[in-house]
This record gives structure tokens, C-alpha cells and sequence, in this order.
């Protein structure tokens, strides 16, 4: 008896939270939806988290799809025909086909962690998943028309976020072995093959892992959200900018901002463009390629995907080699 109760714990209390809303709003004449008044900042608060969320999910439904797909009808045999055996054309290729691929930070992290399940290394999956958001013809359009019509700073957040990336996976390919992954209940569950049985199963077998796939992500990508939505909501973005003087702070600054206010990769240009008269390029530039490649909602996700180690390290690599870059070409931007 108890553990049953310990296996539906989420559902009883969504229950009872559910039926004590029902007795106050509705039962209980006294209270009404007039007389519950909330502060500015929650209301912004909830605004800005829905925002996140609607924003997101839509890529996020494409991405677990993706992944049904690979799942299901993508074999160990394909992966090894696709990515090279050569360690610096696989980092390459894998950069490449990011590159033409329209997902957002969020949306990418299932279809690399499927990937890497299924043999791609650890290496080439981190090229995909930093190229994917940032420099797919979706993106590129929108920092186009972002920025006036400014092709050149869309060549140059295409240019150096390949570049970058390239350096990443490189560093990535010398440091880690190994797929990186966690163990999980949703990939070991759907180990057998499927790609012998009839089209119909696999079909049925692909929505099913789909769905898996899905609850697996959104949690991660909820908690992402609420994150996001509080920092933007009670962190200061004056203050920040405040401090944003000479080249390197602004471009810290522009980084950080970029982390915290986890935007959509599709529609982050348009805020970074509001900055064009505060900052200089190059931290812009910062904004634009350091956002999609890592922010808070995605950091979460791929905790919850990767081992903490490989995520940490992920992390200072990202950080170092944006900074740094964008430090050695400045004088030429």
C-alpha cells in the first residue's frame, strides 16, 4: 500500500491541489478571482515563462520527433556510412550538417543525445549540437533582417560560430572517450532493433518513443524556463549593462546576458540588435553566437541528458573559446 502511494505521489498531489483550488474558487463564495490580487512581478513573471515555453516547445516537439525517427529507422551501420573515420573530417562533417539543420538549443539536445546513442561520437555530436541553433538558414535570415539588412554581421556570426564550434568538437575529440551518457530508462527500454519489423510498427514504435522521449526533455525544459523567467524577471538588465565598459566587459557582459535570458535562437537577433548603439560588434557578436551554443534552459537539459563532468567541462570549453575568439579577431571587426 505504501508504495503504491510512493509510485502515484504526483498524481495524488496534483489531485489535492487541484480540488483545493476547485473549493476556493468555485465552492467558496468568498473567494473569487477579484479578490485574489498578485504582484506586477509574478504576473511578469508568469508572462515571461509561458513566453519561454510556447517559444520552445514547438522545437522541442520537432526534435523528439527527430529522434523517434533515428530511433526507429536509423541503424548503427548508417551512422558509421555517414560520419567519417577521420577524427578531423568527422569533427567537420558533423559541424556541417548542424549547419543546415533548422533546430534551437533545446530542440537539438534529444536528437544529439539519440546520435550519440546510436555511435555518432561524442565529439561530432557536440559539433551538431552547437552549429544546429546558431548558424541554420532560419537563424542566418533572421539576424539578416535583425540588423537592417546587415549581411555583414550575419556572415560574421555564420563565419566565427563555425570556426568556434570547429574548435570546441576538436578539443572535445582530445579530451573525452565514450558516448558521455547518462543511463536512461527511455533509451534502455527501446535498445532491441526495429528496423526489420513492419513499416506500421516501426511507425507505431517511432510516435511511441517520440512521446518517451518528450516527458523525458519537457521537465528539464520547464525547470530551464522558470529559471529564465526569474532572472529576467528580478535581475536587472540596466545594472548589467551598467557595467559593461571597455571591450572585454561588454563582451563578458553581452555572454552573460545572453546565458541568463535564454532566448530562442530563431528570434534572439532582434534583441541583440537593441544593443547595437550600447555595445560594440564584437560584443554583439558575443550575444549572438555564445546564447545559442549555451544558456540556462539548455544547461539544464543536458544535465539531465550528459554525465556532470562532460557538462562542467562543456561549459568552460564554450565560455573560453567564444571569449577568446572573439578577443584574437576584434581588432578586425
Amino acid at each position: 500500500m505504501i508504495r503504491r502511494i510512493e509510485q502515484n505521489l504526483a498524481e495524488i498531489t496534483g489531485f489535492i491541489i487541484l480540488a483545493s483550488v476547485f473549493y476556493l474558487v468555485v465552492v467558496n463564495e468568498r473567494w473569487t478571482v477579484k479578490t485574489i490580487v498578485l504582484p506586477e512581478s509574478l504576473l511578469a513573471f508568469n508572462t515571461i515563462f509561458l513566453s519561454i515555453l510556447i517559444e520552445a516547445v514547438p522545437f522541442v516537439l520537432i526534435g523528439v520527433f527527430i529522434a523517434g525517427l533515428i530511433q526507429v529507422f536509423v541503424t548503427e551501420e548508417h551512422i558509421k556510412k555517414l560520419i567519417p573515420k577521420n577524427r578531423i573530417m568527422a569533427v567537420g562533417m558533423s559541424c556541417m550538417l548542424g549547419a543546415l539543420f533548422p533546430a534551437c538549443e533545446c530542440g537539438i539536445v534529444p536528437i544529439v543525445r539519440k546520435l550519440v546513442y546510436k555511435g555518432v561520437p561524442i565529439f561530432a555530436g557536440v559539433g551538431f549540437l552547437l552549429t544546429g541553433p546558431l548558424i541554420n538558414p532560419i537563424v542566418i535570415a533572421s539576424t539578416y533582417m535583425a540588423f537592417g539588412q546587415d549581411i555583414r554581421i550575419a556572415l560574421l556570426r555564420m563565419g566565427l560560430g563555425l570556426l568556434i564550434a570547429i574548435v570546441i568538437a576538436a578539443i572535445i575529440s582530445l579530451l573525452f572517450k565514450g558516448n558521455q551518457l547518462k543511463k536512461s530508462a527511455s533509451l534502455l527500454e527501446l535498445d532491441q532493433s526495429t528496423y526489420r519489423f513492419p513499416l506500421l510498427l516501426r511507425i507505431r514504435a517511432m510516435f511511441i518513443h517520440s512521446v518517451d522521449e518528450f516527458f523525458d526533455v519537457a521537465k528539464y525544459l520547464i525547470i530551464g524556463a522558470m529559471l529564465a523567467a526569474f532572472v529576467q524577471t528580478y535581475v536587472s538588465t540596466n545594472t548589467l549593462i551598467g557595467m559593461g565598459e571597455g571591450i572585454i566587459y561588454s563582451t563578458a557582459i553581452m555572454m552573460g546576458l545572453a546565458y541568463l535570458l535564454s532566448l530562442c535562437s530563431e528570434a534572439d537577433a532582434f534583441i541583440g540588435a537593441s544593443f547595437r548603439h550600447v555595445f560594440p560588434e564584437t560584443s554583439l557578436l558575443g550575444f549572438l553566437i555564445y546564447g545559442p551554443m549555451l544558456d540556462l534552459k539548455n544547461t539544464i537539459m543536458m544535465l539531465a541528458v550528459f554525465k556532470l563532468r562532460f557538462v562542467v567541462f562543456l561549459m568552460i570549453i564554450i565560455t573560453l573559446s567564444v571569449f577568446g575568439v572573439l578577443m584574437f579577431v576584434h581588432p578586425w571587426i
